[in-house]
C-alpha cells in the first residue's frame, strides 16, 4: 500500500503538469509555434542539464560491483526491449511503429521511477537506480534518436546523433562521475534547477498535444498493446531472469520497478520534433502513466 501511495503521489504531479499544458493549448496560450519552441528548449537546454546532473553521484571501487550488476541488468533489459520492438510492431504504420519501438525502449524511469525507488528502498536503492537508468539515458539519445530521425536514410546521421546535446551531456556526465569532478556551487545549482524544469515542461507539452486529440479517439487499441509490452511483459521477464540468476532481492526489486515504469515523456517530444505521430505518442504517454498507477503496485506484490 505504501508503494501504491507513493506512486500515486508522483503520478498525480505528472497529471497536474499535463492539465496545465492542456489548458494552455485550449485557451490559446500555446499555439503550434509555441509548442515547437517549447520542444526545442526542453530537448536542447533543460533535458541535457537533467541528464548531466543525473551522473552527479558517489563512485568508488567498493560499491562498483553492485552498481555494475544493476547496470548489467539494465543493459540486458534494454537489449530485450530493442529486440521486442523490432519484432512485435512490424505490422503497424511507420509513424506509429516508431513511437511504439521507442516507447518500449525508453521508460519514464527518471522522474517517475527514482522517487518511487527512493521511497520504497531508501538510499541504497536510489544508488542502484542511478546505475540502472544509465543505459536508458544513452540509448534514448542514440538508438532512440535514430528511430525518429530515420537516421539510416540520412547523410551524416551518426554525427547528428552523437553530437545531440543530450548525448553530449552523457559523455560529460560519465567523465564527471568517473573522476568525481567538482563544479562551482552556483553552476551546480543552476544546472540542477534547469534540469528540474524538464518534467513540468515535457508533460505540459504532452498536455498541449493531447488538447488536439478528440476524447473519443483517446482510447486506441495500439496504445494498450504497447502498455502491455512496456509495463507487464518487460518487468515480468526482468523478474524471471534475475530470479533465475540468483540476484539479490534489492537489485531485483529496483530493476523490476524501473523496468515497469510508463512510456517516457520524451516519446511525445521526439515525435513532435521529427514528424512521427505526435498525437499517438501523447496518448501512449498519458494512458501508460494512468495505468502505471495499477501495474507498478501489482508488480511489487510479486517481489
Amino acid at each position: 500500500m505504501d508503494t501504491f501511495l507513493r506512486m500515486a503521489d508522483t503520478q498525480s504531479i505528472l497529471f497536474i503538469y499535463i492539465a496545465v499544458g492542456y489548458g494552455c493549448r485550449k485557451s490559446g496560450l500555446f499555439d503550434n509555434s509555441t509548442r515547437g519552441k517549447l520542444t526545442d528548449f526542453v530537448l536542447m537546454i533543460t533535458l541535457p542539464c537533467m541528464v548531466f546532473q543525473s551522473f552527479n553521484m558517489p563512485f568508488s571501487l567498493d560499491i562498483l560491483r553492485q552498481g555494475a550488476l544493476a547496470l548489467a541488468a539494465a543493459s540486458g533489459m534494454a537489449l530485450v526491449a530493442a529486440l521486442l520492438g523490432r519484432v512485435l510492431y512490424s505490422c503497424f504504420p511507420e509513424e506509429k511503429r516508431t513511437v511504439m519501438r521507442y516507447g518500449t525502449l525508453v521508460s519514464n524511469s527518471g522522474f517517475a521511477g527514482l522517487p518511487v525507488v527512493s521511497g520504497a528502498y531508501g538510499t541504497q536503492g536510489l544508488f542502484l537506480a542511478s546505475f540502472f537508468i544509465i543505459p536508458t539515458r544513452v540509448l534514448m539519445w542514440t538508438a532512440g534518436i535514430s528511430m525518429f530521425s530515420r537516421a539510416g536514410a540520412e547523410k551524416g546521421w551518426l554525427k547528428k546523433v552523437m553530437l545531440n546535446p543530450a548525448i553530449v551531456a552523457v559523455y560529460l556526465g560519465l567523465v564527471r562521475m568517473a573522476f568525481q569532478l567538482p563544479l562551482p556551487g552556483f553552476l551546480d545549482t543552476a544546472l540542477d534547477r534547469l534540469g528540474d524544469c524538464t518534467s513540468p515542461m515535457a508533460m505540459a507539452l504532452v498536455g498541449a498535444i493531447l488538447a488536439d486529440v478528440p476524447l473519443r479517439d483517446m482510447f486506441e487499441g495500439k496504445v494498450f498493446y504497447l502498455i502491455a509490452v512496456r509495463q507487464l511483459a518487460l518487468p515480468l521477464l526482468c523478474l524471471a531472469g534475475l530470479t533465475l540468476l540468483g540476484v539479490d532481492s534489492l537489485t531485483v526489486g529496483v530493476s523490476v520497478a524501473l523496468t515497469g515504469m510508463p512510456v517516457g515523456s520524451s516519446t511525445a517530444m521526439l515525435a513532435q520534433k521529427y514528424g512521427a505521430d505526435a498525437q499517438f505518442a501523447s496518448k501512449c504517454v498519458f494512458l501508460s502513466t494512468v495505468t502505471s498507477l495499477v501495474t507498478v503496485p501489482v508488480l511489487t506484490l510479486l517481489l
